[in-house]
């Protein structure tokens, strides 16, 4: 599709708008390929050789994404979103210093503290909605890497993006953004001065819940980048074609479900605010929200469809509204179409800086009466 000015939301949905050549076919493709065919010169004519590095299909979810994102440096998919973030922090050199946000997805935090110091990384944990905490943790010279993720999972603090970038910039580093909560949906992390974007496209990309994936894209072609590119295709995880054509699927649907997820989200946080078996809602969306105004300079069109609500008196209450919940499903992850709830510092250990009376919800794009409902009904034992 030509068109420049069309909408991402209308290029999303008609997949780019790239018809099938051979057959005319409105969806795209699917290529099962793992090798590609020489030419009696040693030349490949089409620039691929073997799947482990390039795959039309994973070209085509490549293209969708990079044009969403606003990724002139281009996109490259891996086989899950813990395999695009440490590709990331593994492209780095041992000694590097990088500075990570205190909160975020526990995987990466995990990842960094059992082998990201064997790694030989220097890494400082900060809380980076602390622009003086950051400006102290960033060493000029030294700091290669500053990894952020706004809002941030599952406390949903809010980092200002520009002015993070700014800082880490004027001291020689780059910047990556996890961008999976939000998506380019509600915020394009590279127009506020992000080097990297990295997403696991399992979440709300897919959007099913039938899909292992991830993605990290780059706001220029330059050697870090090509490193990135090199640790993919030698490393070689890479999604299989069949989970890259879901992927494609998955994103045409994209502004219609984080929209929905993000109006329904607003409306479940607004109501529980003041709930009495509540101590406290996180949702970047209420003005009650430290990071409100933040979050609603960076972020487009709402606030996304992820909220934490703290329950009166402790873990057992918690536990215990858990326990009595049927329309939200009891289940980890984020991004489909189901809704979620969770307890998160149970899921990941006693390191946990997650405050163990806190449950993590995912709304997905049922009616938000009825999972207002479902919470209620669970709540009430408890107040």
């Amino acid at each position: 599709m030509k068109d420049s000015n069309l909408s991402p939301e209308t290029l999303i949905a008609q997949a780019l708008g790239e018809i099938d050549p051979v057959s005319g076919a409105l969806a795209p493709p699917i290529s099962l390929s793992t090798n590609f065919e020489q030419a009696a010169d040693g030349s490949y004519h089409q620039g691929r050789v073997y799947s482990r590095a390039d795959n039309p299909t994973y070209e085509q979810a490549e293209r969708m994404l990079a044009m969403l994102e606003g990724a002139a440096g281009g996109c490259i998919l891996f086989a899950s979103g813990m395999a695009a973030a440490t590709a990331v922090f593994q492209s780095l050199i041992p000694g590097d210093h990088v500075v990570v946000s205190r909160m975020l997805y526990w995987g990466v935090r995990k990842w960094l503290a059992e082998f990201g110091l064997s790694w030989g990384l220097d890494v400082e944990f900060v809380d980076t909605s602390d622009l003086d905490a950051v400006t102290a943790a960033i060493r000029p010279g030294d700091t290669r890497l500053v990894w952020l993720e706004t809002p941030a999972n599952p406390t949903w603090d809010v980092t200002d993006l520009r002015a993070i970038c700014d800082l880490a910039h004027a001291a020689g580093a780059r910047v990556a953004v996890d961008n999976t909560v939000p998506t380019p949906v509600l915020t394009r992390p590279i127009e506020f001065g992000a080097d990297l974007v990295v997403h696991s496209a399992t979440k709300y990309l897919n959007g099913h819940s039938d899909v292992v994936a991830g993605a990290v894209l780059s706001a220029r072609n330059d050697p870090f980048w090509q490193r990135i590119r090199s640790w993919r295709r030698t490393g070689g995880a890479v999604p299989g074609p069949f989970e890259a054509w879901l992927l494609v699927r998955g994103m045409r649907t994209l502004f219609l479900r984080v929209q929905r997820a993000s109006e329904s989200a607003l409306l479940i946080a607004r109501h529980f605010e003041t709930h009495p078996a509540l101590s406290t809602v996180l949702y970047p969306g209420l003005p009650s929200h430290p990071g409100h105004a933040i979050a609603a300079r960076q972020m487009t069109g709402g606030f996304g469809g992820m909220l934490s609500v703290r329950v009166a008196g402790g873990i057992e209450p918690a536990k215990s509204v858990l326990a009595k919940v049927k329309v939200f499903k009891r289940a980890t992850s984020l991004g489909g179409v189901e809704s979620l709830i969770e307890h998160r510092s149970s899921m990941e250990g006693p390191s946990s800086p997650v405050p163990d009376d806190l449950l993590r919800l995912s709304v997905g794009i049922e009616s938000p009466m009825d999972l207002i409902a479902d919470l209620e009904t669970a709540l009430r034992g408890n107040r």
